[in-house]
């Protein structure tokens, strides 16, 4: 006799690479019992190296390169994939998630769960008629949804008239046993010479893009920077991440004068470590879902510094964890920067808090058992039957 396997989910996302919301479906998948659920991958456009933070090697990743072959193409690999695995539950991501409800559907997948994580740099407010639109459309053959935050949840309740009881939230967990703060020593993560212990180092973590809007704190810390000669000889920089914006942000360090102030190495897999080094941490995104390199700065043992939009406003805590300014005031910030370099004691006691906040309410494991309870309660409710 054949055993039962555990019941398949097929994700879906757009593109499996370093990002906030392809390393929490990492997480989910690396930490939910495999005897529970077997999980496969469809990436609408590609998937990098960032597929091999995958621990289970049988987990299976397709990607289907939607720009070259088209939406209609792209549905009709769908369509033929669900055929094939037999998925008990598909679970689409974002906008571009959707393409794949409708042909899941006609080839027999009982259960839909889609997931909005954040927001697009075209469509910051959620206020687009098209966007709106198309999840009006799909809503008629999505069972479930789930949020990262009460923001998006709200989004879905207000803009595309989803019914609250068909939508749950879910924090995106962090890793606590990755991310702690320093101890006695700082680790040596920087190129030589480039920070001393009299430095206050202020960082950011983030794909280099219109969005992440790193182009305000940099020019927030020249500003700052250039105040006195003991901000200058004090202050530094530190930008982690790629993206098509990353070397018209090291020309502007050079044009204002702080380029040997400032590292920004690209990508990097000692993010953690990196982390702990940092004094500062800032988020000058335009809007956010929910920001997971601000979980990791809060576990890190850091205060933050936050544009107030977005998930943003559920994570940190006004004047307990860090601080919020408004998107795009560069004035604003460095005025921000100014009272935290000047103050060691706040900085240290509110690291304290966003680290006990990250333990208390952001774990990973909390967010790994309520994606396990969602799946388990789909199966329950739509008496999927599991492959053989």
């Amino acid at each position: 006799m054949i055993a039962k396997q555990p019941p398949l989910v097929l994700h879906v996302i757009h593109h499996l690479v370093v990002g906030g919301m392809e390393n929490g479906l990492v997480n989910i998948i690396n930490r939910m019992p495999p005897d529970l659920f077997r999980h496969a991958i469809i990436c609408v456009e590609d998937y990098s190296d960032f597929r091999y933070r995958l621990t289970n090697k049988n987990v299976q990743v397709m990607a289907l390169n939607r720009s070259k072959i088209g939406t209609w193409a792209l549905r009709r690999e769908i369509f033929k994939i669900c055929r094939d695995l037999e998925p008990s539950i598909l679970h689409t991501r974002n906008l571009s998630g959707l393409d794949a409800v409708f042909p899941a559907r006609l080839a027999g997948v009982k259960y839909c769960l889609h997931g909005e994580h954040g927001w697009d740099v075209g469509d910051l407010g959620g206020n687009k008629l098209r966007p709106i639109l198309l999840r009006k459309i799909h809503s008629l053959f999505i069972d479930d949804y789930v949020t990262v935050s009460v923001h998006l949840k709200n989004y879905l309740i207000d803009k595309v008239g989803i019914k609250p009881s068909r939508i749950l939230q879910i924090y995106n967990g962090v890793d606590t046993g990755k991310f702690f703060p320093r101890h006695d020593l700082v680790e040596a993560v920087f190129p030589a010479g480039f920070a001393s212990d009299d430095s206050v180092v202020i960082g950011s973590v983030g794909r280099v893009q219109a969005v992440k809007d790193q182009e305000t704190l940099l020019r927030a810390f020249a500003e700052l920077a250039n105040e006195t000669l003991d901000f200058r000889n004090r202050l530094r920089l530190v930008l982690v991440g790629d993206g098509p914006l990353l070397q018209k942000l090291r020309q502007l360090s050079v044009e204002l004068g702080v380029a040997e102030l400032c590292w920004m190495p690209g990508t990097s897999e000692n993010i953690p470590s990196i982390l702990r080094a940092m004094d500062i941490f800032v988020l000058p995104s335009l809007m956010e879902g929910i920001s997971n390199t601000v979980l990791e700065a809060m576990a890190s043992g850091l205060p933050v510094i936050a544009t107030g939009v977005g998930g943003n406003l559920e994570l940190v805590v006004e004047n307990q964890t860090g601080k919020f300014f408004t998107p795009g005031k560069i004035n604003e910030l460095s005025g921000i920067l100014r009272a935290y370099v000047n103050d060691l004691a706040l900085r240290k006691i509110q690291g304290r808090n966003a680290r006990t906040l990250a333990l208390t309410q952001f774990s990973l494991e909390s967010m790994t058992s309520n994606y396990q309870a969602v799946y388990q309660q789909a199966l329950r409710k739509k008496k999927v039957q599991v492959t053989q």
